[in-house]
C-alpha cells in the first residue's frame, strides 16, 4: 500500500468552509477512484492559520495515476483551491506502509 501525502495551508478564519469544499472535491473523488483504500485530514490551527495534512491510502502507483495523472508526483488543484490556499505546493510525498 503507498500513502500519499499532500499539505496545505488556508487563513484559520476559511479552514472550516475549507474542509467542506475538500470534501466536495478531492476528497469525494478519492473514494470513486479504484484503488483508493481511504484518506484521512488532519487539520492544525495555529495563530491565523488552518494547516491541512491529507494522508490517502492507494493500492498502487498505477491507481494513483488514476487520479492524478502521468506525474503522479504532481499534486492535483481544483478550481475555487486559489480562493482558499495561501500557497499551492507543486508536489505531494508517497510513502510506502509498512507493517510493524
Amino acid at each position: 500500500m503507498i500513502a500519499r501525502v499532500w499539505r496545505g495551508v488556508t487563513p484559520a478564519s476559511k479552514g472550516d468552509e475549507y474542509l467542506e469544499y475538500l470534501k466536495a472535491t478531492g476528497l469525494g473523488e478519492f473514494s470513486r477512484i479504484e484503488g483508493n483504500r481511504g484518506v484521512r485530514v488532519l487539520r492544525r490551527i495555529e495563530g491565523d492559520r488552518a494547516e491541512f495534512l491529507l494522508i490517502s491510502f492507494w493500492e498502487s502507483i498505477e491507481a494513483i495515476r488514476n487520479f492524478a495523472g502521468h506525474d503522479v508526483e504532481k499534486a492535483v488543484y481544483y478550481p475555487e483551491d486559489k480562493a482558499f490556499l495561501l500557497e499551492l505546493e507543486p508536489k505531494v510525498v508517497h510513502y510506502d506502509v509498512v507493517q510493524v
